[in-house]
């Protein structure tokens, strides 16, 4: 889905009484009417001064709606009016953005801005709460009407808003990512909607299973061998910083789960064909840096394959040599997420010899057991990293926690017959899969692991998307990209 555009224009208070659609007006919480509002207040004979003196205002929280349906003395058929103050901060003024959104429909939205100080903020907001995965539904598909931002300074909001328009593009294509079937988006559909982001200014490289089994990433490789889908490794490069090395985002790209050999119970699998979620991140963000123009250099990998029980599927027991070297004895083929990864993350290093790696995985049931739906668990290797990336998962509302690390939950990995385990039991299984990953890492890499299986796809609508996909991780990295890497 292509995120709507939002006009900005000045505000003409001579219109308004003709205006269609919806009209959204401003009030701060002691009920001050700006111009704007003041105008459509007495269009409709002093009803938005009844609400807003009424009791239903009163308990009305920062940045939610009251709807005054079909006002007399004007067009529009809703005046939609917004509890908030002036100076709102960020996160406030998206909140209201995004309630908007969620009573626009299809009918045009006029919002009466007028000197909001994160105006801009609102309209990304809106933006993004517009989201609806429709490409398979032949009706009750909504197409969001047009939306007009009027406010004081159109031409600066509208220069404030154009990098966060980016990122919603990036969260869109996200969105449009996880949410899609297995039986569309293939390992060769995923690579081919990688491919056309070229046109984007992205250099992008697509290294095929015969490129694979020459770099020798047997680990990804062995995920994929039971599926009639090629596997596939997309490298994405944005180039808009100087000399200095890139960051690297690693994404996991299992384009459907079905835990291989060791078949996952039918209830729910039908929820597998999100478990590409942290290869969706990497692109939605590899979007955004480029339609933004980041000063920074990036790097993107995403590892793409299909798990796939078969005559040719990996079996339990098997053991398989990494591209790093080291063995892994498989012991469940349903923890495949990490073996796509440190073939991918190993590879990055070598070629690239990034400032900071990041991995992004739908990794392991038990991260939603510890932290639910309102958290991505993070684990790192390096403080200061680490910090910068919970700083700007904070600063955006993106939830995230630091989880531990240590030697005790490494040894659960020790195989007898090989140089490791690729799981280590109940125990802390979140906690395992990154101490796998991190043996994948090397010593100078400053490294950041995201296990965002409770937070890539909900069953219920967070504030800014409805159900399913909720792009999470494009704005968080998107930040700590600006905030720390561009030149």
């Amino acid at each position: 889905m292509t995120p709507l555009t939002p006009k900005f224009a000045a505000t003409e208070l001579d219109t308004l009484k003709e205006t269609g659609g919806r009209i959204a007006v401003l009030v701060t919480p002691d009920g001050k009417l700006d111009q704007g509002a003041r105008r459509i207040n007495r269009l409709c004979r002093g009803a938005v001064a009844r609400l807003v003196e009424s009791e239903q205002f009163e308990k009305l929280s920062a940045g939610k709606i009251v709807t005054l349906a079909f006002p007399s003395g004007l067009a529009a058929s809703a005046i939609d009016v917004v509890k908030l103050t002036r100076n709102a901060d960020a996160l406030t003024a998206r909140k209201a953005g995004a309630a908007l959104s969620k009573v626009q429909g299809s009918a045009a939205l006029t919002v009466l801005a007028g000197n909001l100080k994160r105006a801009a903020e609102l309209t990304f907001g809106l933006v993004a709460r517009s989201y609806d995965f429709s490409a398979h539904r032949t009706s009750d598909a909504t197409v969001p009407g047009d939306v007009t931002i009027m406010c004081t300074a159109p031409e600066e909001i509208e220069a404030e808003y154009a990098p966060m328009g980016a990122v919603a593009e990036g969260i869109f294509m996200t969105r449009d990512l996880v949410s899609e079937p297995a039986n569309v988006l293939t390992t060769t559909e995923f690579a081919d909607r990688l491919a056309a982001m070229e046109s984007i200014g992205l250099e992008v490289e697509v290294l095929d299973e015969e490129k694979l089994a020459e770099l020798g990433m047997r680990t990804l490789l062995s995920v994929g061998q039971g599926s009639d889908s090629p596997s596939k490794v997309v490298v994405m490069r944005w180039n808009g910083g100087g000399d200095e090395a890139p960051v690297a985002l690693v994404g996991k790209g299992v384009v459907f789960d079905t835990g291989g050999i060791s078949l996952k119970p039918a209830g729910g699998m039908e929820d597998m064909t999100m478990d590409m979620g942290g290869a969706g991140v990497v692109a939605g963000t590899m979007r955004a840096l480029a339609l933004r123009k980041a000063k920074a250099n990036v790097v993107g990998l995403v590892g793409l394959v299909e798990n796939m029980p078969s005559g040719a599927a990996t079996r339990p027991g098997d053991v398989v040599k990494s591209m790093k070297g080291d063995t892994v004895e498989i012991i469940n083929t349903d923890a495949e997420g990490r073996l796509v990864l440190c073939d991918v993350m190993w590879y990055a290093q070598e070629r690239f010899s990034p400032v900071a790696m990041i991995d992004l995985a739908t990794l392991t049931g038990a991260i939603i057991i510890g932290l639910g739906h309102e958290n991505a668990g993070v684990f790192s290797n390096d403080d200061t990293v680490c910090n910068a990336f919970l700083k700007a998962a904070a600063a955006e509302d993106e939830g995230a926690w630091r989880m531990p690390l240590g030697k005790a939950y490494d040894d659960q990995l020790k195989s007898n017959i090989a140089d490791m385990k690729n799981v280590g039991g109940r125990p802390a299984g979140s906690i395992t899969a990154a101490q796998f990953l991190q043996r994948f890492v090397k010593d100078d890499c400053p490294w950041i692991h995201l296990d965002i299986a409770g937070v890539a796809s909900v069953k219920s609508e967070t504030t800014l998307a409805p159900k399913g996909a909720t792009g999470w991780g494009v704005m968080a990295l998107n930040r700590l990209v600006a905030d720390n890497y561009e030149s």
